[in-house]
C-alpha cells in the first residue's frame, strides 16, 4: 500500500470511530444539552474525517474541490445546528439535567 493509501484508510477508520462515538453520546447521553455536545463534537470531526478520505481518494480536480467545500459546508453548519437546538431548548424552558434529578444513577 502507498502512503497515500494508509492516509486514506486512517481517515475513513476514525471517521468511522468518531461516528461511532458521536452515535453513543446521543443514545447514552441524558438530556438534550449534552446529546447536543456530542453530535456537534464528535459528529462534525467523524463526519469531517470521512469526506476528507473520500476527497484523498478521488484525487481528480473538481471531485475534490466539491469534498473541499462539503468539508467547509459541514464544518460550520453542525455546530451552528446544534447550538440553534440548544438554545431552543433553553428558551422552551428546558432544565439540564444534574445528579439530583438521576438520583445519582442515569
Amino acid at each position: 500500500m502507498t502512503p497515500v493509501e494508509w492516509g486514506i484508510v486512517a481517515l475513513a477508520l476514525l471517521g468511522a470511530f468518531f461516528g461511532g462515538v458521536a452515535a453513543l453520546g446521543i443514545v447514552r447521553l441524558p438530556d438534550v444539552y449534552t446529546r447536543a455536545h456530542a453530535a456537534s463534537k464528535s459528529d462534525t470531526l467523524g463526519a469531517v474525517l470521512t469526506v476528507g478520505a473520500a476527497a484523498l481518494a478521488l484525487q481528480s480536480g473538481i471531485s475534490t474541490a466539491k469534498a473541499i467545500f462539503l468539508l467547509v459546508f459541514m464544518f460550520l453548519t453542525n455546530p451552528t445546528a446544534a447550538h440553534a437546538i440548544a438554545r431552543a431548548a433553553q428558551d422552551q424552558g428546558i432544565e439540564p439535567w444534574t445528579l439530583d434529578d438521576g438520583e445519582g444513577e442515569r
